[in-house]
């Protein structure tokens, strides 16, 4: 019997198991491709005020509970030049380094050494040469592209209130002295916030509209290699909490001319901002599919403002404000892996999660910079899965997610990410063809620490340890209950991989 009739005959008989005994089967060789995402799909956001320092959300600690006045907490400048930092982030490159956020929207950008000690009149924080240079430097040692927005602030605007590129002007060019470009720019941090993230008091569309239209025409003739996106809205969608000014009327203003539409998205408030979500519900269907609610609502503005332009997530984790409790732990794996498998499933080009090292939501502990369970998540989707989507054939179902892409490094190959998300009950796949499993596990959900196939991962010194997987033979692959799995299948042999 020859090999395609031999792999026929195993997923025949693969297939009535899977009848049997209620599981799902996949064909790995047969499944179409949908569509294809950015190399960078996978990225992050190092925040602005942890480049600066300044005062940033609090970690929450051993207590869980922070008291109203303790919501933030100084930090110094992060350490961008850490041996360990660059190592964690060289092996998830490629990616998209975005530098924003709030605290950018009245951050000043001293083009003089050395900077001053304090900031000028209207702005809030002061962002030197030296530590932009630590920024480009980093992004060029790890395999990052630079995505960034710009100041706001009232010391950014004339005696009319409208804004003038000068900061802007001067951060592009001190870049391209560096021999670096910015990839992508916001013209600012959420701008659906804008009266309460450093914009003048009373802003609203119209403003924006006009400002945008200036930032635009700027943008194409000083750095014409930058991607505009825009607009970085957060809040408007059901899946969100209530905005100043709408997503529609902004682009209705501005007149929509971006190259990229960008957008963020958290699936909760945190409690430091009000938020009153509990872990019990973190492994839900209706928590997750929050990823969707918020991308069909910006979607059907892209369409009508921006049609056929790539839609980026370009600031995205668990819980606005610092994140919860529970997202430095294995719990928030689950919901970070599944956004990802979604997002590429739905044609989104790049999401950049908050933040690569800040808070409860970092992907690496501030300061020791030790990997969280998102972290090891992180690492094993950039190895594992790559551009190219496909049709992983089930359809997501209460408890049980699957998602499949082209393997990274194997033509023909195919990855499958497949999600447990019952607490107490396995699931199971039906594959036809042998496979390398990666199970991530922990001892309990809301642990720091998450084990592979079993054995802890844990950095050596500064070192990734291995990441070895456990040959599982065709047949069924058990889905132990609140596990993630990864499939590596080299042989598939799928005509959309080669």
């Amino acid at each position: 019997m020859n090999s395609k009739c031999t792999t026929t005959a195993i997923l025949i008989a693969v297939l009535a198991g899977s009848k049997a005994f209620g599981q799902q089967a996949v064909a790995p060789g047969g499944m179409a491709r949908i569509g294809e995402i950015d190399p960078r799909f996978q990225s992050y956001n190092i925040e602005m005020v942890e480049v600066t320092g300044g005062r940033f959300w609090k970690p929450f600690g051993r207590s869980h509970a922070l008291a109203a006045q303790d919501l933030y907490e100084y930090r110094l400048p992060i350490e961008l030049s850490d041996t360990r930092l660059r190592n964690l982030a060289s092996a998830l490159a490629p990616a998209y380094l975005r530098v924003s956020g709030t605290w950018a929207n009245a951050t000043y950008f001293a083009d003089s050494e050395p900077a001053p000690a304090t900031p000028p009149a209207g702005y809030n924080s002061v962002l030197s040469r030296a530590q932009w240079r630590g920024v480009v430097d980093f992004a060029q040692a790890v395999g990052a592209r630079i995505v960034t927005s710009f100041a706001v602030s009232a010391g950014t605007r004339d005696a009319s209130g409208a804004w003038m590129p000068e900061q802007a002007s001067r951060l592009l060019a001190y870049t391209h002295s560096l021999g670096a470009h910015i990839a992508a720019a916001e013209y600012m941090n959420e701008p659906t916030l804008a009266a309460q993230n450093g914009a003048p008091p009373g802003y609203d569309a119209a403003a924006y509209g006009r400002d945008f239209r200036t930032f635009r025409a700027f943008m194409r003739q000083a750095s014409p290699e930058t991607l505009i996106a825009g607009p970085g809205s957060i809040g408007d969608s059901a899946a969100g909490t209530t905005s100043r000014i709408s997503t529609r009327d902004l682009l209705a203003s501005s007149g929509a001319d971006v190259d990229v539409f960008s957008y963020h998205h958290y699936g909760a408030l945190s409690p430091r901002c009000g938020g009153r979500e509990t872990p019990d519900r973190a492994l839900s269907e209706a928590w997750l599919a929050r990823t969707d609610h918020a991308l069909a609502f910006y979607k059907a503005l892209r369409d009508q403002f921006a049609p056929g332009k790539p839609i980026w997530l370009t600031e995205t984790a668990d819980a606005a404000c610092g994140g919860n409790a529970w997202d430095a732990t294995f719990l928030d794996s689950f919901r970070y892996l599944d956004q990802l498998g979604r997002l590429a499933k739905a044609g989104v080009q790049a999401v950049m999660h908050n933040t690569l090292s800040g808070s409860d939501y970092g992907l690496l502990a501030e300061r020791t910079f030790t990997p969280r369970p998102n972290y090891w998540a992180a690492l094993l989707w950039r190895r594992l899965m790559g551009p190219v989507v496909l049709d992983p054939g089930p359809p997501t179902q209460a408890g049980l997610h699957v998602y499949a892409h082209c393997a990274t490094d194997r033509a023909g190959g195919v990855s499958i990410l497949a999600i447990n998300t019952s607490r107490d009950m396995p699931r199971a796949l039906a594959i036809p063809l042998a496979s390398e499993r990666y199970v991530l596990s922990a001892s309990r959900l809301q642990s720091a620490f998450v084990q592979l196939n079993g054995r802890t991962l844990r950095l050596a010194d500064d070192a990734l340890p291995a990441i070895t997987a456990k040959p599982v033979p065709a047949g069924i692959v058990t889905l132990p209950p609140a596990t993630i799995t990864f499939l590596a299948i080299p042989l598939a042999a799928n005509p959309s991989c080669r």
